[in-house]
């Protein structure tokens, strides 16, 4: 049985312990659980009221439909239960450049699970996308965030101005000949 009771969702995509599936506007109450806890989004611009997850959502979805990608619902395979979201935004569209992101809900934090979506969602952008690099950034005291990228081989490149947190956040790019051979599959 999958989330709710309802059967199991379709994936698109699945690494070991997780598969990826699409944003729904049935998936409010998954929303909630996710943008609406303030441990997830107080690095992000959050804690976020009931209408900004919802707007969230439909952001999400409405990327999806203009751009075939958006930071897609992960779950856990073995119990079809939400962990969170990873994927993908348009970031320098004309460059085929991306930007990679993730969130999950903090009983997931800490069991690798963010690093392990990244390597999934780093394969399907240059494998499926033809991305040319991937974008990534992250809040300066979020060292979790720092690590991951580390560990998936994206580079420090500048800081830029994040204006949902009105701070300057770090920023990582990865490309194929940077390392994208080297991720483990």
């Amino acid at each position: 049985m999958g989330v709710n009771g309802n059967p199991p969702r379709p994936y698109f995509l699945t690494s070991e312990r997780l598969g990826f599936s699409h944003w729904l506007t049935s998936d409010l109450s998954l929303a909630h659980g996710l943008w609406g806890n303030g441990e997830v989004t107080s690095l992000i611009g959050g804690p976020f009221t009931a209408e900004q997850v919802e707007q969230r959502l439909n952001s999400e979805i409405a990327c999806m439909r203009a751009y075939h990608v958006q930071y897609w619902p992960v779950f856990l395979l073995e119990t079809a239960q939400h962990a969170g979201c990873a994927g993908l935004r348009p970031y320098r569209l004309a460059q085929r450049v991306y930007e990679l992101g993730f969130h999950l809900r903090p009983e997931h934090w800490g069991h690798g699970l963010a690093q392990e979506a990244g390597r999934a969602v780093i394969i399907f952008a240059f494998e499926q996308l033809g991305a040319s690099a991937l974008f990534a950034g992250h809040h300066p005291a979020n060292a979790a965030s720092a690590c991951v990228l580390a560990k998936l081989g994206f580079q420090f490149t500048h800081e830029e101005f994040y204006p949902p947190t009105g701070l300057q956040h770090h920023c990582y790019l990865l490309t194929p000949q940077a390392g994208f051979g080297n991720i483990p599959r």
